[in-house]
This record gives structure tokens, C-alpha cells and sequence, in this order.
């Protein structure tokens, strides 16, 4: 008495075709995904690449509107290399670019702290949290305009900073905040400060709550206390929080204009003129759009590296 065998009986171990079908259907849904995205792809290429090979073109010339040309034209006023070599010569640039950075190095770390206290107390629960809750994002929904002239007007000479400190030291204080490069520096960081906190805490609260409840709780059981929590289970947990945050912030100090050109006008003299500030009056003042074109780029690239590794950590594996 035979017994019938199907042919996958007598296939030597692990010799199944099942992987390379598996394989095959993998390469046509991969192959699908890309005909369908295809459209969107090249739409995205050309909205990105398209001006950033325009601003390269300008850059390497000496066109701006005034000579009443179009900017195709600009090859008739090719310059190759003077702007940047303007540009790593020009201490007004360099400047504005180390205010950038100081901004960055003081509000960045502070912004963070806060909002990462923050997090940690909206973790928990409490009376009122939903209120707390909302009025801790009110300044991020604040507009960038609305917030320069909000503390442009609590400054003033007569404005409310300036009386509190005369109710608190018993005499009359009338301080020029605006009007001294030290101090209107450290007026723009509060308010920078004041408005994007919330946004570090809206990240690192999300954060916070991906933390498995399981592991807090046996860690209390162990022994181990809130410092110890912290440390070994919930910071490692949002490490990568953290730097997409940092990553953020970092970008959009570079952006920060509204408040501040409200706020100061980059003065007194160019005591608060950010790199944001000075491509504006370079750009609008100026109208040398051929060197601003080459700033673009180098912040571009600086930017792009300073962003870099964030993005990294969020790649998907291969």
C-alpha cells in the first residue's frame, strides 16, 4: 500500500519556494507604492529643487531688480564667487550670526528645561489640569506679531515691567529696556522664551506618556526613587524626543523675526539684529538679492547639518 506524498515532501530543508514568492509580491507593492507616489515625488522635487538651483544661479552673480532685468537674465552679470567671499568678509554677517547663536545657546536650553518640567508635572494628575492644561499653550497660539507687540508695549519706560519693579522696590523704576543693546537682547529672549516653551512641553509631554506605567511602577516597588525613575526608565525613553525638540528649536531661532523686528527693528543701532533680521534689511532695504541669495544658502547647509542627526534617528532601518 502506497501511500501519496506531495512534492514538498521530498524538498531538501529549507529549499520552499514561499520566501521568493514572498519576495516577488514584496518588489510589486514596492514597485506600485512608487508609481503611485511618482506624481506627488516629482511635484515635491520641483517645488525644492527648482528654487534652490534659481537661488544658486543668482548667487553666483551681481543682478538685482534695479537694473530692470529679469532674474533670467542674470547671467549677463556674472560675478561667480564674489558674494560668498562677500559674505565670509563681512563682519556686519558674522555678527548677526553670533546674536543667532548666543539666542540659540540661552533660550534653547531654558525653553527646554521648562518645558520638560512641565511635562513631568502635566504627567500626573492634579486639580485643574485640563485648565492649566490650555492656558500653558496659549502663548504658542499666539501670533508671532500680536506677541512683539505685546512686549514691546510691557518694556516701555511707563510700561507694566517697569511699574511692577517700582511696586516691588518701593521707588520709581524707569528702565530703557528697548533702548539699550543688553537690555533689549535679554527683552527679545523673554519673550522667545515666553511663547515657544509650550511648544517643548507639548513635545515632551507626548513623549512622557509613551513611558510604560509597568516599568514606573516596578521601579517604586524596587526601590527606586524619583531621581533613579527618571534617569534609568523615562530618559532613555524620550532621548529621541528630546533631540527632534532640540532639532526644532534650534531651526526656528534661525527663523525668529516677527517678534523681534516688532519688538526692536533689530536696534538700538544693530545690538538685536539676528541673521533673520539683516537678510530682511539686506533683502528689502538693500535690494541685493544676489548676496542675500548666497546667505540663503550657507544657513541652508549649516541647517541642513544641524538638523541632520535628529533626522537620522527617525530613518527607518534598512
Amino acid at each position: 500500500m502506497t501511500i501519496a506524498q506531495s512534492p514538498i515532501d521530498f524538498a531538501a530543508p529549507g529549499l520552499s519556494t514561499q520566501p521568493a514568492a514572498l519576495n516577488a509580491d514584496e518588489r510589486a507593492t514596492r514597485r506600485l507604492g512608487t508609481y503611485l507616489t511618482l506624481p506627488t515625488q516629482i511635484l515635491l522635487a520641483f517645488i525644492v529643487i527648482f528654487p534652490l538651483l534659481m537661488e544658486l544661479y543668482i548667487s553666483l552673480s551681481s543682478w538685482t531688480p534695479l537694473d530692470g532685468r529679469n532674474w533670467l537674465y542674470a547671467y549677463r552679470y556674472w560675478a561667480g564667487l564674489d558674494n560668498y567671499w562677500e559674505l565670509i568678509s563681512n563682519a556686519r554677517f558674522w555678527q548677526s550670526i553670533g546674536r543667532t547663536l548666543f539666542i540659540m545657546v540661552v533660550c534653547v536650553p531654558v525653553e527646554l528645561l521648562l518645558g520638560l518640567g512641565l511635562a513631568l508635572l502635566f504627567a500626573g494628575e492634579f486639580r485643574g489640569k485640563r485648565l492649566f492644561y490650555s492656558i500653558m499653550l496659549m502663548p504658542m497660539m499666539v501670533v508671532p506679531a500680536v506677541a512683539g507687540y505685546m512686549f514691546f508695549m510691557l518694556f516701555q519706560s511707563g510700561g507694566p515691567i517697569n511699574n511692577i519693579l517700582s511696586t516691588l522696590s518701593g521707588g520709581a523704576v524707569s528702565i530703557a529696556w528697548l533702548s539699550r543693546p543688553n537690555l533689549a537682547l535679554a527683552a527679545v529672549m523673554i519673550a522667545d522664551i515666553w511663547q515657544w516653551t509650550p511648544l517643548m512641553f507639548l513635545i515632551l509631554l507626548a513623549g512622557l506618556l509613551g513611558v510604560p506605567e509597568d516599568q514606573l511602577r516596578m521601579a517604586t516597588l524596587l526601590g527606586a526613587g524619583p531621581w533613579w525613575r527618571f534617569r534609568l526608565i523615562v530618559l532613555p525613553r524620550i532621548r529621541a524626543i528630546l533631540l527632534i525638540a532640540l532639532a526644532i528649536r534650534t531651526i526656528e531661532i534661525f527663523k525668529v523675526f516677527d517678534t523681534l523686528y516688532i519688538m526692536t527693528t533689530g536696534g538700538p543701532g544693530v545690538s538685536t539684529e539676528t541673521i533673520s533680521v539683516y537678510i530682511y534689511k539686506v533683502t528689502m532695504e538693500d535690494l541685493q538679492w544676489s548676496y542675500v541669495a548666497a546667505i540663503a544658502l550657507v544657513i541652508l547647509v549649516v541647517l541642513s547639518a544641524l538638523a541632520a542627526p535628529a533626522i537620522k534617528r527617525f530613518a527607518p532601518a534598512r
